[in-house]
């Protein structure tokens, strides 16, 4: 006679359930998501959370940081030549290159997106024309580009998001254009062709989760590049005009103080490399683990 056993039967994780386990077990990608989740919010609740308006004249002029024996805890980062607080327009700064930058990847992304799908799911004579077009305009720099769409707009902070919008788009049409045309060339897309299956059925079951890993990394690496667009258009004064606290408005004013007060040239610096530091690490994180959930 049978035992009244149970067998217990052991649960397959789901895989975006091994995909979750891959990101945490990595530890620069959880660390950067951290730092990512602070900068998110630091760029929200700017300013909520500055201790001075960024064009606020405190009358301590060039303050050096606090852990300067000259400094004070008053002007944690110090100030700069107009006696304005650094801190708080590092602060305000974040939301017009950090913020600016996220949200022109995502709308970027967007447009790209659907334009390189609904490129790489046909053939003929127009996914081959939008492959030589887009090989041709990814040969100029996207920073060119920008500069080039500013010269004709002018400077100004909507000429500099439209500009680096425009430069971004071909980014994610070839990118996404690619990945879909290598799909839909492979054996198991046909095979359901054959079984009768829709282009939605195709894109939706089949063809998106195989380029999770394209999107991913062409998504942080837009938003990376456009952070680097945005400070480098502000550097040149091509962005955002004076007395804006953009990071790389800030750099540009402040380049002739570099000998006499290297805070205010360093700290903006910093907080470009570091926002596009954290941004890499956590795309990184995301395409090992979503490589590792499809193993």
């Amino acid at each position: 006679m049978p035992s009244n056993s149970v067998y217990l039967e052991e649960r397959i994780p789901t895989q975006l359930e091994r995909s979750w386990k891959a990101f945490r077990e990595n530890t620069l990608a959880v660390f950067g998501f951290w730092c990512l989740c602070i900068l998110v919010l630091v760029t929200i609740l700017a300013p909520w959370i500055a201790p001075y308006s960024a064009q606020f004249q405190t009358g301590e002029l060039l303050m050096p940081p606090s852990w300067d024996t000259k400094g004070t805890v008053d002007y944690f980062l110090g100030t700069d030549d107009l006696t304005r607080d650094m801190l708080s327009r590092l602060i305000e700064g974040s939301r017009l290159t950090f913020g600016y930058a996220i949200l022109v990847a995502l709308a970027a992304s967007i447009l790209g997106v659907l334009i390189g799908i609904l490129a790489g799911m046909t053939s003929g004579l127009k996914s081959s024309f939008l492959n030589h077009l887009l090989d041709t305009v990814l040969t100029i720099p996207s920073l060119l580009l920008a500069i080039i769409v500013v010269a004709f707009q002018g400077p100004g902070e909507m000429s500099i998001l439209l500009a680096v919008w425009l430069a971004l788009i071909p980014r994610f049409i070839r990118a996404v254009y690619t990945a879909v045309h290598a799909e839909m060339e492979k054996e198991y897309i046909l095979a359901a062709r054959l079984d009768g299956a829709n282009s939605f059925y195709l894109l939706y079951h089949s063809v998106l989760p195989n380029i999770l890993v394209t999107l991913s990394t062409e998504l942080t690496r837009a938003i990376s590049v456009a952070i680097l667009d945005i400070a480098a258009l502000g550097f040149l004064g091509l962005g955002a005009q004076a007395p804006s606290p953009e990071w790389g408005a800030m750099l540009g004013d402040s380049i002739e103080l570099v000998f006499t007060a290297p805070w205010t040239v360093t700290l903006p610096g910093l907080a470009i490399m570091i926002s596009v530091l954290v941004v890499n690490l956590v795309g990184d994180g995301i395409t090992q683990a979503i490589n590792a959930g499809t193993e």
